[in-house]
């Protein structure tokens, strides 16, 4: 089959594989979207009369038929082909003959790829947002575990103040609490259908983009057609944003762990099934997978950096831009999750080496207490800060235990307040499981 775009003349094949580029096979990721946004478009052209019922549940069938090739493996987009549009409409129009000519009436590749990406990101959105709820989770229950056993707490990499494992661990589970903020903020703005607004300005036939948003299931219809061809590069960086937080969190997670439990140190113990050797070193135990988090966030950050400047100031409409935001898209958003299941394995099976914790404390720690103490009796807290200062040698050593679980204020580490912590993360998992519930019903209501 000939391009959705070809006319008379036939595209120099050095400029055809340089635009093509490897769309072709990026797109096989899209084929079940691809094939949900036809049915529901098929559906709509039978309610307005473009189609007879007869002929929308052909197409419907031939559709599904794709689905079940895609699922099996046998379903594969040429290079000739460039895109998925091309290749299903090409399967329908080899199927069906004139019928599957008919699928592209009253629509654009602009609006068909715009659909497909919205609905791919909707749907690995809701993986990401539940592999974050899981790590906090994770996080949470392990800060629970070990919320008595004290650490030193650092500032500028330095021993600072008593700090406890529970404390480390719930700082991070209520970031990523907050991460699950954005990533639905994220997820809300990406649910706006913009089918129906073609190559952006919206086709003269009487179509339905209510019906087709509806059929979907999307949340509501992105309402200017021209602004949902000008979103497109927005929304794949507000989810990339999203992400990029996330890995943040993820990089600095893991660069703590590389640092604690190295011999020197050994506050934790990485679980060996998860850490490399060397291949001249026998004896090593290397943390690869942390390592690779935290350069991996440096990765993600790259692709929202990608889609921000490939989009930046182009002018209103479509643009040929546009093709090369796919790639960091998908790259980001893969590797966001597979970087948080990989770090919930790894704290599932971390240990706690609580004897060195415990002998890692020395007096200077108790320094800044021993100021706040003297202020407490009346002594003013700079004269008190000097003094200390000038006697460090004179600090009394004290039980850690005893000095964290003293700490008794909100967000101390002898009040962490992690029932209040994980009452939130089990309610947003429970919106997490219902919007995955929602998107499943439309697709089955769809496809059935």
């Amino acid at each position: 089959m000939a391009k959705l775009w070809h006319k008379a003349v036939d595209l120099d094949g050095e400029i055809e594989q340089y635009t093509v580029g490897n769309d072709y096979v990026l797109d096989m990721e899209l084929v079940e979207a691809d094939v949900l946004g036809s049915v529901a478009h098929a559906k709509m052209l039978a309610a307005i009369g473009i189609l007879t019922e007869e002929e929308f549940g052909r197409l419907k069938e031939a559709l599904k038929e794709v689905l079940g090739l895609w699922n099996r493996g046998d379903f594969c987009i040429e290079p000739s082909q460039e895109d998925v549009h091309t290749a299903v409409e090409a399967f329908l129009t080899d199927k069906l003959g004139e019928l599957g000519k008919k699928i592209h009436t009253g629509r654009s590749r602009n609006d068909q790829v715009l659909v497909d990406t919205r609905l791919y990101v909707r749907d690995r959105l809701l993986d990401v947002r539940h592999e974050v709820a899981l790590l906090a989770d994770t996080l949470a229950r392990f800060a629970e575990k070990w919320r008595e056993v004290p650490m030193p707490g650092r500032t500028h990499t330095q021993r600072a103040m008593p700090s406890s494992v529970g404390l480390w661990a719930g700082a991070f589970a209520e970031s990523l609490a907050d991460d699950l903020v954005l990533l639905g903020t994220a997820a809300e703005l990406n649910d706006q259908c913009p089918l129906g607004s073609a190559a952006s300005y919206g086709v003269g036939l009487p179509i339905d983009r209510q019906m087709t948003a509806d059929l979907l299931g999307f949340a509501k219809v992105q309402n200017n057609v021209l602004y949902a061809n000008n979103s497109r590069g927005k929304m794949e960086a507000i989810a990339l944003f999203a992400c990029t937080e996330v890995m943040h969190d993820l990089a600095k997670l893991a660069n703590d762990l590389i640092f604690f439990s190295i011999p020197e140190m050994g506050y934790f113990g990485l679980p060996e099934e998860y850490c490399p050797g060397s291949s001249i070193m026998p004896q090593k135990k290397n943390p690869g997978p942390l390592e690779l988090i935290r350069a991996k966030s440096a990765a993600v950050e790259a692709d929202l950096f990608r889609v921000l400047h490939i989009t930046r100031a182009l002018p209103s409409g479509y643009n040929r831009d546009f093709q090369e935001t796919k790639e960091p898209l998908m790259q980001g958003l893969k590797v966001t999750e597979s970087s948080l299941k990989v770090a919930r394995l790894i704290f599932e099976n971390l240990t706690v080496n609580e004897e060195t914790l415990l002998k890692s404390f020395t007096p200077e720690l108790y320094a800044a207490d021993e100021a706040l103490e003297m202020a407490a009796r009346g002594v003013p807290f700079r004269d008190a800060y000097k003094q200390v200062g000038l006697n460090l040698d004179k600090l009394a050593d004290r039980d850690p235990r005893e000095n964290i679980l003293s700490k008794t204020h909100l967000g101390a580490p002898g009040n962490l307040g992690l029932a209040a912590l994980r009452q939130r993360l089990s309610e947003n998992i429970e919106q997490i499981k219902a919007a995955g519930s929602r998107i499943d019903d439309a697709k089955k209501s769809l496809l059935q």
